[in-house]
């Protein structure tokens, strides 16, 4: 049971990113490529039927983490509590900025929120970027000073950095030089698959820049995540582990790679929505790979004193497990259904929508 809750609390959390990724990506074109108001109400108009239905998602992982896995669950939101509580405010700056720009025709209020929505959606892609890093890292669990745990096996709590700025010092921080290269890495990919969302949605005279822009965004993309492949040994000698012991792990490598070399591709692309369907290979690839290298374990220990926690070590009881699963397929059946009528509704183009107007 705890490889099934596994299973579904990683697919949940790849729909998240996915589906908000794309508001997030959204967000940063608005902030760094809308010039003019039209422009603007494209950009909203594209996401505006759907932000809100996706971070729903958000909370649905958090729920499941709760009830599957609470030791990581704790551990976790302990740990992390800072920038969890940075990442709460952004969302909220997120979504106000997105409400509030429409109630007043001044342009001074409608820059403010502009502003507010752009970074925030561009600080969020950077922190969860951030978040995978930290995972892939591991943490410092029970806090080990001179080979001496000073708390709980489970337990520790990060800074927002330290002094070193290093991955490999005995307390870490959640910032530090191979952290923030995954989170450029969330940044640029993201703004890609907001720029993809954007040209599948929308008719808009920002379309063919957007293309150009996703073409050189992807060589950043590119270098990023051979820089982030080539560090990930200094962080871990065999990271690859996993794939050797099972071959057929190599298909999420690829569904990677495919993506991001199709979407070199994006200028000579007649169907807008092929754009976003290789943009969000790259992230389902992406995401799987690091889930798969990693692999029983969810959140690793930097230190041999206390064992990394993996998911059979912080799962519920069997019991709860078992019961679960009867509540989790009649949800999913209502989240699939909701999901079903909401972009059966809005398909299609979404310049007409106007959202945000009032």
């Amino acid at each position: 049971m705890e490889l099934f809750w596994y299973i579904v609390l990683m697919t949940m959390l790849t729909i998240y990113v996915i589906l908000d990724g794309y508001d997030f990506g959204a967000g940063i074109i608005h902030l760094f490529f809308a010039k003019t108001e039209k422009d603007k109400k494209a950009i909203t108009n594209a996401i505006g039927p759907f932000w809100d239905a996706n971070e729903v998602w958000l909370i649905a992982v958090g729920g499941v983490l709760f009830f599957a896995f609470p030791t990581l669950y704790a551990s976790s939101f302990s740990g992390f509590y800072l920038p969890l509580m940075m990442i709460l405010w952004l969302l909220i700056f997120r979504a106000i900025g997105l409400e509030l720009r429409g109630q007043i025709k001044n342009r001074m209020w409608e820059a403010i929120w502009d502003k507010a929505f752009g970074i925030a959606s561009l600080l969020l892609a950077l922190f969860f970027g951030i978040a995978l890093g930290n995972i892939v890292r591991g943490v410092n669990l029970g806090m080990v000073t001179d080979g001496v745990s000073t708390h709980e096996p489970h337990f520790f709590f990060l800074p927002l950095w330290n002094s070193s700025f290093s991955p490999h010092a005995e307390h870490l921080g959640v910032i530090d030089w191979f952290t923030l290269i995954l989170g450029l890495v969330g940044v640029v990919s993201l703004a890609i698959h907001g720029a993809n969302w954007i040209i599948f949605k929308t008719n808009s005279d920002l379309n063919p820049k957007l293309k150009k822009v996703i073409f050189n965004l992807n060589f950043v993309l590119l270098a990023l995540v051979i820089i982030s492949l080539s560090t990930w040994h200094i962080i871990d000698p065999n990271p690859f582990r996993n794939f050797m012991e099972h071959p057929w792990l190599i298909i999420f490598p690829l569904m990677t790679f495919t993506g991001l070399l199709g979407l070199f591709k994006v200028k000579a692309f007649k169907r807008d929505g092929l754009g976003f369907l290789f943009s969000t290979l790259f992230l389902l690839g992406g995401l799987a790979s690091t889930v798969a290298s990693i692999f029983p374990k969810v959140l690793p220990s930097t230190n041999n004193v206390n064992p990394s926690l993996t998911l059979y070590n912080v799962a519920a009881h069997e019991y709860g497990l078992s019961v679960g699963v009867y509540w989790f397929v009649i949800a999913a059946l209502l989240v699939g259904i909701y999901m079903f009528v909401q972009y059966r509704v809005f398909r299609g183009k979404l310049d007409d929508v106007g959202y945000g107007e009032h």
